[in-house]
């Protein structure tokens, strides 16, 4: 099995015995301590959770949680360095049960010879709840610590009780900064600069779109052509193609992308919320999904401010439905823009929820007998319909009559806001509720 921590060279079999290849960039850039670790500062400076550990000269489990290439299975490793830890890899997608019963035993004869054992689980959260399961006794009694790395959201995709036992690290994605950096760092190590004008090292690092060891392959895949000249941009975009944007349908991107998309539009930036449905459509998001959303932005975020939000929102949708993409995608995007600048009011939605929680709490209460029919003499007698006020006979077309359970105090849900349509509204319930007033002083 080869060494881990080998970053000198690796024997090629397809090479004469005794001749090697280069070890690949990213190898060979590993950093050799925390501190050579590039864009995590706020986790492993003095005051970050890690750093405060090592100070202590007390490490705990950890889930660390980031997008690729920021650094996870460095981290674990040098951590295992600072505190003479016995590092031990392995992957979920690779690793069953008889695998994790064999590095359990080895951890554990490990012990008992005086040393700690430090495991990193990749891919930590493509472990079923067995799986995951079988890690708590060794945590627990000092067999092991577990350092797992995950690109997905902890909370949805880790059990609870190795949550509880592990402190959770999160892990930034890297800035264009950061990356400027690296590759700094790897012209050091081919002792050559890159052979790129300005806009075109700019373009290489936005390609790596914050993934460290992605922007390190782009560079030797560059380095290697040997070039002359410097190449611009243009003549950088024949050579390579752009790295795809992370984007995962059912994963973390797409709960954060679309809670982008919602919020923009929310805040009235419709600029932002453009970008942010660009970004799900470039990511292939599904249009239909959507559509769905962005007319639910309407119910929800313009309400009766302005009612044909809704209207614009279903005519994009039916739209979508008859062009398909990407023509009908440009209704979706006219929807989007015009809630966004659309007056706001969540009134209804609030009221609604405020008599869904009135409801519950009144439970079977009877409406007020003047207000049912009464079709059978028998329901007349009994009072059904008994007193009931016809509206339309009343002053005004209003009777201020109870409508509410008999008992039940008057509730209050919908309040409208002084902003588009619901101005109007506003003038409505007031009067109402003026009337109302009236009718019960007399």
């Amino acid at each position: 099995m080869p060494d881990l921590f080998d970053t000198s060279g690796r024997t090629d079999p397809d090479q004469p015995e005794g001749r090697t290849r280069p070890a690949p960039l990213a190898d060979r850039l590993r950093p050799a301590n925390l501190a050579e670790v590039v864009g995590q500062e706020q986790v492993l400076g003095t005051d970050g959770p890690l750093g405060a550990m090592l100070a202590a000269g007390s490490l705990g489990s950890l889930i660390l949680w980031g997008p690729p290439g920021v650094g996870k299975t460095t981290i674990a490793r040098l951590l295992a360095q600072e505190t003479d830890l016995h590092f031990v890899q392995i992957s979920a997608i690779f690793t069953g049960v008889p695998d994790l019963r064999k590095v359990f035993e080895a951890a554990r004869l490990r012990r008992q010879q005086g040393r700690g054992t430090l495991l990193f689980v990749d891919e930590i959260h493509r472990f079923n709840k067995a799986q995951q399961d079988s890690f708590l006794p060794h945590m627990e009694d000092g067999t092991i610590v577990l350092v797992g790395a995950t690109t997905e959201n902890p909370s949805f995709e880790l059990n609870a009780a190795l949550l509880s036992r592990s402190q959770v690290i999160v892990l930034n994605r890297l800035t264009l900064a950061h990356l400027e950096l690296l590759a700094q760092r790897a012209e050091q190590v081919m002792d050559r600069p890159l052979p790129l004008d300005g806009p075109a090292r700019e373009a290489l690092l936005e390609m790596a779109d914050g993934d460290g060891r992605a922007l390190l392959n782009l560079i030797e895949q560059v380095l290697a052509w040997n070039l002359g000249t410097k190449l611009d941009t243009e003549a950088l975009s024949l050579r390579l193609m752009r790295r795809a944007a992370k984007y995962d349908k059912s994963g973390d991107e797409h709960y954060n992308l679309i809670s982008a998309l919602h919020k923009s539009v929310r805040g009235s930036d419709p600029d932002a919320a453009l970008y942010w449905l660009a970004r799900m459509l470039m990511g292939g998001e599904d249009p239909r999904y959507l559509a769905r959303r962005i007319t639910r932005m309407a119910v929800e975020d313009i309400g009766l401010a302005d009612p044909q939000a809704q209207s614009i929102c279903l005519h994009a949708w039916e739209i979508y439905e008859r062009l398909g993409s990407p023509e009908g995608e440009l209704a979706l995007a006219q929807a989007v823009t015009y809630l966004a600048l659309a007056p706001k009011s969540n009134a209804a939605y609030a009221a609604f929820k405020a008599s869904m929680n009135a409801a519950k709490q009144t439970g079977s209460e009877p409406p007020p007998k003047h207000i049912l029919n009464a079709p059978t003499s028998l329901m007349k007698e009994q009072g059904y319909g008994a007193g009931y006020a016809y509206d339309h006979d009343a002053e005004d077309g209003f009777s201020g009559q109870n409508y509410f359970p008999d008992g039940m105090k008057r509730g209050v849900y919908y309040t409208p806001v002084d902003r588009g349509f619901e101005r109007e509204l506003k003038k409505r319930v007031d009067y109402f509720a003026g009337l109302r007033a009236k009718r019960s002083r007399d």
